[in-house]
């Protein structure tokens, strides 16, 4: 587990503004409502906005997940614990080789304090998730595409490669500290190890920093992200690049970059599942005869639809393989036929409907609904 002093640091139920007993559905919600709102695209060069987002991205990437949260839960049960290191950032371990108490600890605060020769509570560390929005039309969300992602974010330092050196030259690896980013005070059975003071838990020194990222090796620029959409998506999905989040430091892995689609509506069709759903008019004459009609699908083309003798208004009717089509499965074309009841009449219509009122029963009086 990575990042859990922080974790039992912030609440992140109160950075999303909802209880600790709140369903996955209602974090969700509520993700969604505060992502919109702070987003930097809806809040552009507002620096308190901006961070407020990266906030709620945080906490809905550890209690929007199923594991994590239950982990985040944990640590936040037993935080107290955290106080061992007094605040400043102390890690105890306890020399009792392999898989002993200091192992254990180590695990549960994500420190690696049982580890023999190893560092700190410093060294690699995974950059932040980033997510964003992508507003899809529905046909290209049915089929999937290809497109990029223009974003302003975290990425690694143009100037420096990430290094955080001025060009020309290189960090150098801490003499205190050997490079481990921490040092260790042995006291018999205990091992106390704390940050390294000489490269602030780095284990290396920058003796000429970069001036565009000023030696952090991150600088925020204009970013394009090509993205794959597959075919399918649906409105409110999101989809994990994995990777594509902000660089790590130290040498740690970038996060990951979440994408959140919108689908736009459409004018004839809908979405139940991978079926697509449709409406389409018949007259009074094709319901109580029957027809053969033609119904729109999405790709453009027509397919026949034969409507039995005596079809009611309001009932769906299927095609099959005529919905969303993924690589091993594909959904059905639902059509509800409406139908129109004329509000003008010709006197010639008039007439023959008049006709029709005269030899057909009304179902009031049959006692029948047909």
């Amino acid at each position: 587990m990575s990042g859990q002093r922080e974790w039992y640091e912030k609440d992140y139920y109160a950075v999303l503004g909802v209880s600790k007993d709140a369903s996955v559905k209602d974090i969700t919600k509520a993700y969604r409502k505060l992502a919109r709102e702070y987003h930097p695209d809806a809040n552009p060069d507002n620096a308190k906005a901006e961070e407020k987002f990266k906030d709620i991205s945080a906490a809905y990437d550890v209690v929007g997940d199923e594991k994590k949260r239950a982990e985040y839960d944990e640590v936040r049960r037993v935080g107290p614990m955290g106080g061992f290191g007094g605040g400043g950032g102390q890690n105890i371990r306890f020399d009792m080789g392999g898989d002993g108490l200091g192992d254990i600890l180590g695990q549960m605060f994500g420190r690696g304090g049982g580890r023999r020769g190893g560092g700190g509570s410093t060294g690699p560390q995974r950059g932040q998730d980033i997510a964003t929005t992508l507003t899809l039309d529905f046909v290209d969300a049915a089929h999937g595409l290809t497109t990029s992602l223009h974003l302003t974010a975290d990425a690694q330092c143009s100037s420096c490669s990430g290094s955080g050196a001025r060009a020309g030259t290189s960090p150098k690896t801490c003499g205190a500290c050997g490079g481990r980013g921490s040092t260790a005070d042995n006291q018999g059975m205990f091992s106390f190890s704390q940050p390294c003071r000489s490269c602030n838990g780095n284990g290396i020194i920058i003796e000429d920093p970069c001036s565009t990222c000023r030696g952090t090796g991150i600088e925020r620029r204009p970013r394009e992200v090509n993205v794959r959409i597959p075919a399918g998506v649906d409105n409110g999905q999101r989809i994990r690049l994995k990777g594509r989040g902000s660089p790590g430091r130290n040498g740690g892995p970038a996060g990951d970059l979440f994408v959140e689609c919108n689908v736009a509506p459409h004018p004839l069709f809908s979405r139940e599942g991978l079926n697509l759903l449709t409406r389409v008019p018949v007259s009074f004459t094709e319901a109580v005869l029957g027809a053969t009609i033609t119904v729109p699908t999405l790709d453009g083309a027509e397919v026949t639809l034969r409507l039995k003798p005596g079809t009611q208004s309001g009932s769906r009717h299927r095609v099959k393989g005529k919905g969303i089509e993924l690589p091993k499965q594909s959904g059905d074309l639902i059509v509800t036929v409406d139908v129109n009841v004329p509000t003008k009449l010709s006197d010639e219509e008039r007439s023959a409907i008049e006709s029709l009122a005269e030899v057909l029963i009304s179902p009031r009086k049959s006692g029948t609904s047909s």
